[in-house]
């Protein structure tokens, strides 16, 4: 008598290879789809076929072409966005910022448009000056604040600043901290906010583009600029006066016009014998710009994003934070609620930009070209896109995923053809069945 003998693993109850298909993981909705995170990085669609999706040049390569055609092309098949509106605001408070401006020298200013303008349609040039935008506009902005006419201008607050701070701490913290001073304590103030404020950015600009994710510059660029402009703007539509101010003059009114004061950074000029700080901060554009403080926002968002990239300087970061907080009340600039307005400031713009745009670091990456693609944002875990994507057994809860988990199991089946198989799921226990004779 002869037997047979059918012995059968048990099979998923869905078909999950066909699921996992490239041809219905192309059906992803669109904001779903890898493109997107390449996107981020400020490649097109093109470029990204060029170089191909996994290919490490294609998100970490910087544009090398003079084309303005291309740019003319990127335009035509862009696909706008409300967030396209910031370039809209920049164009008009760069307008603004040249059109007050004195002396008028109308051909002198449109020829420095239309070069500003070549360089955003260059590709090569583009890559830098379209994300540093913001910045250029904050320091045009900055500088031709003082030809704003008088009589339009709000009045200048003198008590509320002193008021807040005893409200808040109790006393006056810059008055307490510029009590005592001494030429070493001049210089340690001095390093920060003299050196560090203005020097900082670039640097911590290259360490991040050599170190961090791709894209990651660009988001800073665009954060330390929309944040220092609306700075300024609160500067101008909150004027206040500085703890120099009630030390020269009392609680008396301000009246615009009046001079600015280096305060301590005086002492610094006669250490040095060198006048680097005195007529700069005597002839300020805006010097009744106590609130909020911007050395202060600049420390904390230059902190975020270098403790976001590289945990391991969060107590540096932390300690740099205090160091500049501590030399802008030692030099008599700030007052402590001035600090604690840029500070939030500055935190609010980082949580905004790291939950929706800035690219994650992944473990084991070094440089930027180690990366084969970029995770974008803090996205919470969605069930919606596992039923789309139908992850999990038939009748099994659905198993959370993670939007940048997605992204990374997208990347690696764009990959299988070319893989050596790895990448991508095989079934080597299901429909197979071996047959025993008896």
């Amino acid at each position: 008598m002869q037997q047979t003998i059918v012995e059968t693993e048990t099979q998923l109850p869905l078909g999950w290879r066909d699921r996992l298909s490239p041809s219905k993981l192309s059906s992803i909705p669109g904001r779903y789809n890898l493109p997107r995170m390449f996107r981020q990085s400020g490649h097109s669609t093109k470029q990204m076929r060029e170089h191909g999706h996994g290919s490490t040049k294609g998100i970490s390569a910087l544009q090398t072409s003079f084309r303005v055609t291309d740019s003319f092309e990127l335009l035509r098949t862009r696909k706008w966005s409300v967030f396209d509106l910031q370039y809209l605001v920049l164009a008009s408070l760069t307008t603004f910022s040249m059109w007050i401006m004195e002396p008028a020298a109308p051909i002198i200013k449109t020829i420095i448009g239309l070069g500003y303008l070549t360089l955003l349609f260059m590709p090569i040039t583009r890559q830098f000056f379209l994300p540093s935008w913001p910045i250029w506009t904050y320091l045009i902005f900055f500088f031709s604040s003082r030809f704003i006419p008088y009589d339009i201008r709000p009045d200048i607050f003198v008590k509320v600043l002193p008021a807040l701070e005893d409200i808040l701490y109790g006393t006056s913290l810059s008055n307490f901290f510029s009590r005592w001073n001494h030429p070493i304590l001049d210089v340690f103030a001095w390093f920060p906010y003299g050196l560090g404020h203005f020097g900082l950015p670039a640097i911590c600009s290259a360490v991040m583009f050599v170190f961090a994710a791709p894209g990651t510059v660009p988001m800073f660029a665009k954060s330390f600029g929309w944040m220092s402009a609306t700075g300024v703007a609160t500067q101008l539509f909150f004027p206040c006066t500085p703890p120099w101010y009630e030390r020269l003059h009392g609680l008396e009114p301000a009246k615009y016009g009046m001079q600015g004061s280096p305060a301590g950074l005086a002492r610094i000029d006669a250490l040095f014998g060198v006048d680097m700080y005195t007529t700069s901060f005597t002839t300020a554009p805006v010097p009744f710009g106590a609130f909020p403080s911007l050395h202060a926002a600049d420390a904390v968002l230059e902190a975020l994003f270098i403790s976001y990239c590289f945990p391991r300087l969060k107590g540096f970061c932390i300690f740099y934070v205090c160091w500049i907080c501590w030399a802008t009340m030692y030099l008599n600039h700030h007052y402590g609620v001035d600090l604690l307005g840029g500070g939030l400031m500055a935190y609010s713009i980082f949580y905004t930009v790291r939950k929706f745009w800035l690219p994650r670091p992944q473990a084991g990456k070094l440089y930027r070209w180690e990366y084969e693609y970029v995770e974008v944002g803090e996205m919470k875990k969605s069930k919606a896109l596992d039923e789309e994507l139908g992850y999990g057994p038939m009748g099994a809860g659905k198993r959370s995923v993670d939007f940048g988990d997605e992204f990374t199991v997208l990347d690696s089946f764009r990959h299988s053809r070319s893989s050596s198989g790895s990448s991508s799921p095989r079934s080597s226990r299901s429909d197979r069945s071996n047959r025993r004779m008896d």
